[in-house]
Formats: C-alpha cells, structure tokens, sequence
C-alpha cells in the first residue's frame, strides 16, 4: 500500500490565510474555495464586497482543479480552442481560470478556487495561498 498525504484543518486555514492576505494586499473582493482530493469542500470565505455568484464559482474552480488533478485553465483552453463538446464533461463545472490544484510528490491532496476578480488574479490567490504551506 502507499502512504497517502491528506489536507489537515490546519492546512486549509493557512492557505486560506494567505490566500486572504494576497487578495486583501490587492483590494480584490473574492471568494475563496478549498477543497480535498476528491473535490470536497474544506474551506469557504467570501470576503467583505466579494459579488454573492462568486462563492457559487470559486468552489466549482476547486472541484473541478482537484479532480482533473490540473489547473481548471487547462479546461477553459480547450473550450476555448474550439472542443466545445468539452462543454458536457460530467461532474466539471468550473472550467474558468481560478482552480489550482494543490500537489505533493506527485499526488494530488486537493484544490484551490478562487472567483472574484480577473481569472489571472484569481489563479494569482489561489497559489499564494497554496505556497503558505510550502507547495
């Protein structure tokens, strides 16, 4: 059997942490979404301004993050690249820019959503908040 590293509370609050202050540092109103490895959720805030859709979007970016094991970027690409067929992929929701998986060793321990301001700036966040814990 192999060891399987897993997110602690501790983890997602440090993230979360990070991830507030990169985005407060910017003025950007957002919501922040964390989830495990199976795409369920850790961790949600919506910060003061954040637009109510947000915290339906940032969530969808995580899952969508942690169960493809890749940054939810790559999905929009490929829609936008003209596979709209893309489009009905089963159980994928957030296929915008903003969901940054969260990797060790390979292995996928989860994901980082965030919805609220550009899709650069919410990847931006999202991976402040992934290297407070050193990853």
């Amino acid at each position: 059997m192999k060891t399987k590293h897993s997110l602690e509370l501790a983890d997602a609050k440090a993230i979360a942490a990070a991830a507030e202050a990169e985005a407060i540092k910017n003025k950007w109103a957002v919501s922040i979404a964390i989830v495990d490895d199976g795409g369920h959720l850790l961790w949600l805030q919506r910060l003061d301004g954040a637009a109510p859709i947000s915290a339906h979007i940032a969530p969808a970016k995580a899952n969508t993050a942690a169960l493809g094991r890749r940054e939810s970027k790559v999905y929009e690409d490929v829609i936008n690249g003209g596979r709209y067929s893309f489009l009905s992929a089963p159980d994928l929701k957030g296929m915008l820019e903003g969901g940054v998986p969260i990797l060790k060793d390979g292995q996928c321990l989860g994901a980082v959503g965030v919805s609220g301001v550009k899709s650069t700036e919410d990847a931006q966040i999202a991976r402040a908040g992934i290297a407070a814990i050193g990853l």
